[in-house]
């Protein structure tokens, strides 16, 4: 069975490599891929947003069957694409990717399904914008409506910060056409909280909670990044909250998207504030979160291979899932200087053999490339170091322990990812 995995990142290597260990033994490829996804899958020379070639591609391959891995091609409508030509792909329609596509659209779904989420605002205009902050209270959340590389959102602590922010993305357009249109939110003071769901557009199935550290700055200080580390489960995510968040918020809003004639197929992922023990709604994503991913594929029991069939095919009642009891923590090394300007071409030393991963560690590639006999960096975000463990505790500390093996120029990690589950 031949299998591509669109993308290049920490995420795509994390699927790539549970996908190796089906007992079913896919020929993988993955398009574009990185230089540590090279040794599990042939990597193909195509940008993840270039549809056509993709496309051509996976017919001239004969590709059993497509994963897509981020926002970019899935907003661009490469299922609808693949779907024409008669092709299998894991992941929603345009439409259904509208949900993390435009911020105004899956903002209206939760009012009209009466999902809990923060008060907000849409805008067009950016003289009823500014009009708008100066009667609000602060801080305030100002949210580019579309893709924005995760970089679109702003948290004002002040008016005048406001007004920045909504002159920057409506009148300067930093962030593009993504910027154009904003929604003005409430901000919520809680605890972050990641669940994602495979969904076959009718049935749902939640992963383990997992929790992101966005802040570049140990506890959680500094500017906003892809993500510095995650961990799973989060002991936030208790067994009742997880239940609410399926029938409170992840089931509605499939069945809603069910109702509007985009049934959603592939990972639903909720980005979740508890405030005082209740969750709320902060975004939908239409694919698996990055670094989320990477500390939940280790404690998937069930052949990943099976599942992603199964959500294909609509058949995912008919498939009991299993996770594995251990807990897992990833750290993510940067480039300096992450998530401003940074250099690339750094030659990267104490790598494990890219063919060996141990019970309780993994290092999985997010920005690397090879040059000739070396691995360097190409990105931001350049590995993502995973810990295994019977507790977090111990998780934590097998994830530092490879990470400080591990070297380059200009090297930076955070130190304390869990802290919060593991704060005494």
């Amino acid at each position: 069975m031949k299998v591509l995995v669109v993308g290049s990142g920490g995420r795509e290597h994390a699927m790539v490599w549970k996908l190796a260990q089906s007992p079913r033994k896919p020929m993988l490829y993955c398009a574009p891929g990185n230089a540590g996804i090279a040794s599990s899958a042939t990597c193909i020379p195509i940008k993840s947003d270039d549809v056509a070639a993709l496309k051509d591609f996976a017919l001239q391959a004969k590709i059993d069957v497509t994963v897509i891995g981020p926002e970019a091609p899935l907003a661009l409508g490469i299922v609808d694409e693949f779907r024409q030509a008669r092709l299998r792909v894991f992941g929603p329609t345009r439409n259904a990717a509208r949900v993390e596509a435009s911020k105004i659209f899956s903002k209206d779904i939760m009012a009209q399904t009466k999902i809990r989420t923060a008060h907000a605002k849409s805008f067009e205009k950016i003289a009823d914008a500014l009009a708008y902050v100066e009667r609000q209270e602060f801080p305030v959340v100002i949210k580019a409506d579309g893709l924005a590389q995760g970089k679109g959102v702003i948290i004002a602590t002040t008016r005048e910060q406001a007004r920045q922010a909504i002159v920057d993305s409506m009148g300067k357009a930093v962030f593009g056409r993504a910027g154009k249109q904003v929604l003005i939110e409430q901000f919520l003071d809680g605890e972050e909280l990641t669940i994602m769901a495979f969904t076959d557009g009718r049935t749902v199935i939640p992963m383990p909670p997992a929790q992101d550290h966005k802040r570049v700055g140990d506890g959680d200080t500094g500017l906003n990044t892809g993500g510095m580390g995650a961990y799973c489960p989060a002991p936030l995510g208790t067994s009742q909250l997880r239940d609410q968040v399926l029938h409170e918020v992840l089931q509605p809003m499939v069945d809603a998207m069910a109702r509007l004639g985009s049934p959603f197929q592939g990972v639903l992922y909720a980005g979740l504030m508890v405030v005082d023990g209740t969750p709320y709604v902060l975004e939908f994503n239409a694919r698996m979160g990055d670094p989320e991913t990477q500390v939940v594929m280790p404690l998937l029991k069930t052949d990943f291979l099976d599942v992603i069939e199964s959500v294909v095919e609509h058949r995912l009642d008919q498939l009991p899932i299993e996770w594995h009891p251990d807990a897992t923590v990833c750290v993510v090394m940067t480039s300096g200087g992450y998530p401003g300007p940074y250099q690339q071409g750094m030659s990267l030393s104490g790598l494990p053999p890219a063919t060996i991963s141990s019970d309780s560690s993994m290092v999985f590639h997010a920005g690397t490339s090879r040059k000739g006999n070396e691995i360097v960096t190409a990105g931001g975000r350049v590995l993502g170091i995973l810990g295994r463990g019977p507790t977090l505790s111990e998780a934590q500390r097998e994830a530092y322990r490879v990470v400080k093996t591990i070297s380059f120029e200009g090297c930076y990690f955070r130190t304390d990812i869990a802290h919060r589950a593991l704060k005494t």
